[in-house]
């Protein structure tokens, strides 16, 4: 089997990387960065994020799993001290796929027939340079509502846990598929109402932002942050792609999240 090791860059992390592949090696496993069949971050679950991104092209061929070298994650789920039991997981074990949805997301341009097409393990935020976002928020084609204040956040189900919980939105379980819009600040008055409330959307929904007034976009897509005008629109939903784990234990998501926000 080919494998592949991707580190935070830190003097811990790289060492602990050269040492999975030292093991790796002795049990006769194929190192290759460009085609592996399992990924192995070191690192955090930023460094997952990079490496869904750098892999983001062999979704259907590549798994992944996390070890933390600093706060536990959520896609980093081993620990340090537990590589030698890893590894021989890798090396002599069948492991389970997971599977959690993407999102994906289309940016058009006025003016412009092609689109720009990114996929986001996380979410996709968007904002503006300055002032307020304005835009219509539409949802499987009907128009929802009209949208103003400091921006939006569309979240998939294993990323409803970062920012979109930071902005009041739920904490999804990540094998359901589905979406979650949740507002930054919205302004409310006679001219502009919204919902209020994050939105979650199942499969097939479609939501689709329709900027208003002349502004330059600030949209992220997890960790990657883009500065695009004349924005048409920008259409968000589940994608038909999805991110695949290797799974060599049981994940407890719920004892996870009891553990990164509310304590033993």
């Amino acid at each position: 089997m080919k494998y592949a090791v991707r580190s935070r860059g830190d003097q811990v992390s790289n060492a602990l990387r050269e040492k999975i592949k030292t093991y790796l090696q002795e049990f006769g496993l194929t190192y290759d960065d460009i085609e592996p069949a399992i990924v192995i971050t070191v690192g955090g679950d930023g460094t997952l994020l990079h490496a869904f991104h750098y892999y983001k092209h062999r979704l259907e061929d590549t798994a992944f799993v996390g070890i933390h070298t600093g706060h536990l994650g959520f896609y980093a789920d081993w620990m340090p001290e537990e590589v030698e039991k890893l590894v021989i997981h890798i090396a002599k074990t069948p492991y389970q796929i997971v599977e959690y949805p993407l999102l994906e997301v289309v940016i058009r341009h006025h003016g412009d027939s092609d689109c720009e097409n990114y996929l986001a393990l996380n979410e996709c935020t968007v904002k503006t340079l300055e002032g307020s976002l304005v835009c219509d928020v539409d949802i499987k084609g009907d128009n929802f509502e009209t949208f103003r204040g400091d921006g939006l956040c569309i979240s998939t189900p294993s990323g409803s846990t970062a920012y979109n919980k930071a902005l009041g939105g739920a904490i999804l379980h990540p094998s359901l598929a589905s979406i979650q819009v949740s507002e930054m600040a919205s302004i409310n008055n006679r001219v502009y109402r919204t919902v209020g409330s994050p939105l979650v959307l199942p499969q097939h929904h479609t939501c689709l932002l329709k900027p208003l007034n002349d502004v330059d976009l600030k949209i992220t897509i997890d960790h990657l942050s883009l500065v695009h005008t004349k924005v048409k629109s920008i259409q968000c939903r589940v994608s038909e792609e999805k991110v695949r784990f290797a799974r060599f234990r049981p994940f407890p998501f719920w004892k996870r999240v009891k553990e990164s926000f509310v304590g033993e």
